[in-house]
């Protein structure tokens, strides 16, 4: 398959990375040369209005039947879909056999290249500080994580490019940057001094990054790898930064030890539990250069200068002023 060429088979197009990743595919000039980018059948459980130049497969992951045929012809899969919900049912149903049936289909069509996007969060609890892939055991916490890892064993047997971000940003994000707002008005306080650091990337940089694995020029080998910024950022100068755009309240002055963090946060319930709260006050850091070499892609700034473009979105979303 040549650079922007072939069929790409893409399941999650409608949700957050997947419509990132879309608008990689579809955009002529990541592909340079003056061509038009590959040709994307996209499996949705609900056709957009705006139907565009996708080929869009009605289907649902949870029926095998669905993906029957889905990639025949297709020169590259792209995996996104997922259920990050509570219901335990629907993880496995979503999480796990929805990704053999689509890994399943993709090895009888013989498809060249095979991307699934997992998460970092399968290692569990931290910190975690500058670790490389597999450099620690899986320890996922919850039933969206164990199911996402269990998920990851039918990519790889099927050869596929195992993604793992950390903390994803940017227009479409429902639940990184809403749940600080959440934390910052509990714990109204530098938490620990805001030294935590945590791999972090764009949505804009995740998606043309996804894009190129699966029809870029270079071949990435299969197997795990972190897809996230090189650079970790501190969570004291990513929250500053929020704040500065007016998603997040103003910086506080106060500057409380992690227990103290603890104490008020269990003192003050909400829908964050603790366990995200330490994802994101404690260093969550994994190597992660060295996929961006693998795909011939600079990472760009960073996900704190892409805030300004996806500020005026997450306003509007949170219902904050500012956001007309």
């Amino acid at each position: 398959m040549r650079q922007g060429e072939g069929t790409v088979v893409l399941t999650g197009a409608t949700g957050f990375i997947g419509s990132h990743v879309l608008r990689a595919l579809l955009d002529p000039g990541e592909w340079g040369g003056g061509g038009s980018g590959p040709r994307v059948r996209a499996l949705v459980r609900s056709v957009p209005e705006e139907e565009g130049s996708v080929e869009w497969v009605r289907g649902d992951l949870t029926d095998p039947g669905a993906v029957r045929g889905l990639c025949e012809g297709a020169g590259a899969v792209v995996h996104l879909a997922s259920y990050i919900g509570g219901d335990e049912r629907l993880c496995e149903a979503v999480n796990v056999e929805g990704t053999r049936w689509v890994m399943e289909e993709a090895a009888r069509a013989g498809v060249g290249r095979v991307v699934h996007l997992s998460t970092a969060a399968v290692y569990g609890g931290g910190p975690h500080r500058g670790v490389a892939v597999d450099a620690i055991p899986a320890e996922p916490a919850s039933a969206v994580s164990r199911s996402r890892l269990a998920g990851e064993s039918y990519a790889r047997r099927a050869g596929a490019v195992v993604l793992r971000p950390g903390l994803v940003l940017g227009a479409g994000d429902r639940w990184v940057v809403p749940a600080l707002r959440e934390l910052v008005e509990r714990v109204p306080a530098e938490w620990d001094g805001g030294r935590a650091l945590l791999t972090v990337v764009d949505a804009g940089d995740l998606g043309r990054l996804i894009a190129a694995v699966a029809v870029g020029a270079r071949d990435v080998p299969p197997g795990v790898h972190h897809a996230g910024h090189p650079d970790p950022v501190r969570i004291g100068d990513l929250l500053a930064e929020l704040a500065a755009h007016g998603v997040l309240p103003p910086r506080p002055d106060a500057d409380w030890p992690l227990p103290v963090c603890r104490e008020r946060l269990r003192a003050t319930p909400g829908a964050v539990s603790e366990r995200q709260f330490a994802l994101a006050a404690e260093d969550h850091w994994y190597l992660a250069e060295e996929l961006w070499k693998l795909a011939g892609r600079s990472p760009g700034p960073g996900p704190l200068s892409r805030l300004a473009d996806s500020a005026a979105w997450y306003r509007a979303y949170l219902g904050l002023p500012g956001s007309g």
